[in-house]
């Protein structure tokens, strides 16, 4: 399968999608996490790829998303965005009602 596929699958099968380095609980940049503090604090399961671990996809996904840095917040197959704008979600509880509302969506399909 095409690398833009496999980026192109994981986003349609996981509502709640970080690309970041490292994993949540051992995160690899501090960007990465910051990130996923922020995705852990709004209390829903979420799926991670590591890039470090993927450089195929570290490689193609900036590209796919039109965004190029990581980490990476995808939603509902659509990207929210970075390190910076997640944190600033979270801090005004817009990320905590998107991933919410995103998780009880998914729930009931």
């Amino acid at each position: 399968m095409d690398i833009i596929e496999t980026i192109k699958e994981q986003i349609a099968n996981n509502t709640i999608l970080l690309y970041m380095k490292g994993s949540p609980n051992a995160p690899q940049c501090g960007f990465s996490a910051k990130a996923a503090q922020c995705v852990m604090g709004c209390g829903e399961k979420f799926a991670y790829v590591d890039i470090l671990q993927n450089p195929e996809i570290r490689a193609n996904l900036p590209k796919y998303a039109n965004w190029p840095t990581f980490p990476q917040l995808w939603v509902a197959g659509e990207l929210v965005g970075g390190s910076d704008i997640m944190t600033e979600m979270f801090q005004n509880g817009e990320l905590q009602t998107l991933i919410k509302d995103a998780a009880a969506k998914a729930a009931e399909a």
